[in-house]
C-alpha cells in the first residue's frame, strides 16, 4: 500500500517556523511532524511513500538524503579510497520514499494528478503533511474495501475553538464547556482512494481536491465516511504547534501508537 503525503504548502499561519522551512519540517520532539506521520503508517506495514514537495521542498530532500548520517554512527574514510560503514540500525530501516517536486504553486489535487506515474497498485492513501492521529488504519481499510466505493475520507467531530456557554433568558450562566466537540464531522484527510479517482483530477496545477473533486465523487455516491472517534489534532498556527510539543513533553502523546 503506498502512502502519498502532500508536503507542498506554504503553512502561511505558521509563518514564525515556515519562513524557514517547509511546515512537515517543523519539529514536534526533535523530529519532523512528517516523520511523526509516517510512524503511524509504519507502524501497520505501510512503508512505502510519496512525498508531493513544494515550498521549500529541497530541505525535505536534504533531510532524506542525509537521513542515515544522521541517525546512525559512521565510519568514514577519506580521500581517494572515500567510504562510508555505517553502525548500528534505527526503526525506519525498510522505508521506501520517493521524493517528487509537484510545483510551487500546485493545489493538492494537482499534486496527486503530478505523481499518478509513481502509484502502482489498484488502492492508495492520501494525508496532509501536517495532521497526526491514533486513527486505526487497519480498520480504515476494512472499511473502504467492504464498501466498494472509490473513496473513503477519515471523518471526526472537531473540538469547538471557544468555550460554549449554556445562558438563561436572565443572563445566568448554568454550565460552561471549555473547548467542546462540536456535532459535525469534519475531514481529516487519511483518505483511502482506488486509482480510479486519478480521473477526476484536472491535469495542471489549479486542481483543489476539496473541491470539485470530491464533490463530484459525492454526487455520484462514491464518497464514504470513516468515523474516526480518537485523537486528531492539524498543526495550522504557532499555537497549535505548542499544543502538540506540549503533548509530547507530557511522555503520553496521544498519537503515538508505535
Amino acid at each position: 500500500m503506498q502512502v502519498v503525503i502532500l508536503c507542498g504548502g506554504y503553512g502561511t499561519r505558521l509563518r514564525q517556523e515556515t519562513e524557514f522551512r517547509p511546515k512537515p519540517m517543523i519539529e514536534i520532539g526533535n523530529k519532523p511532524i512528517i516523520w511523526h506521520i509516517m510512524k503511524l503508517f509504519a507502524h501497520y506495514g505501510m512503508k512505502n511513500f510519496i512525498l508531493c514537495l513544494g515550498y521549500k521542498g529541497f530541505l525535505i530532500k536534504e533531510y532524506f538524503l542525509n537521513y542515515e548520517a544522521m541517525n546512525r554512527d559512521f565510519t568514514i574514510t577519506l580521500g581517494d579510497q572515500h567510504h562510508i560503514s555505517f553502525h548500528r540500525s534505527h526503526t525506519e530501516d525498510d522505508y521506501q520514499v520517493t521524493l517528487a517536486d509537484t510545483g510551487l504553486e500546485t493545489m493538492t489535487g494537482g499534486r496527486i494528478k503530478a505523481i499518478e506515474g509513481y502509484l502502482r497498485g489498484d488502492t492508495f492513501m492520501v494525508t496532509y503533511g501536517d495532521g497526526l492521529s491514533d486513527v486505526n488504519l487497519d480498520h480504515l481499510l476494512a472499511f473502504h474495501h467492504g464498501h466498494g466505493r472509490l473513496a473513503t475520507v477519515t471523518a471526526v467531530h472537531p473540538l469547538s475553538r471557544f468555550g460554549v456557554l449554556n445562558i438563561e433568558k436572565n443572563g445566568a450562566v448554568t454550565s460552561f464547556r471549555e473547548k467542546p466537540r462540536v456535532d459535525g464531522l469534519v475531514s481529516t484527510g487519511y483518505f483511502v482512494f482506488n486509482r480510479a479517482v486519478l480521473a477526476y483530477l484536472d491535469k495542471g496545477p489549479a486542481t483543489i481536491l476539496e473541491e470539485a473533486p470530491l464533490a463530484r465523487l459525492a454526487e455520484e455516491g462514491e464518497l464514504m465516511a470513516y468515523k474516526h472517534d480518537g485523537f486528531f489534532f492539524a498543526m495550522d498556527t504557532y499555537r497549535e504547534y505548542q499544543q502538540l510539543q506540549n503533548m509530547w513533553d507530557s511522555g503520553s502523546p496521544p498519537w503515538k501508537i508505535w
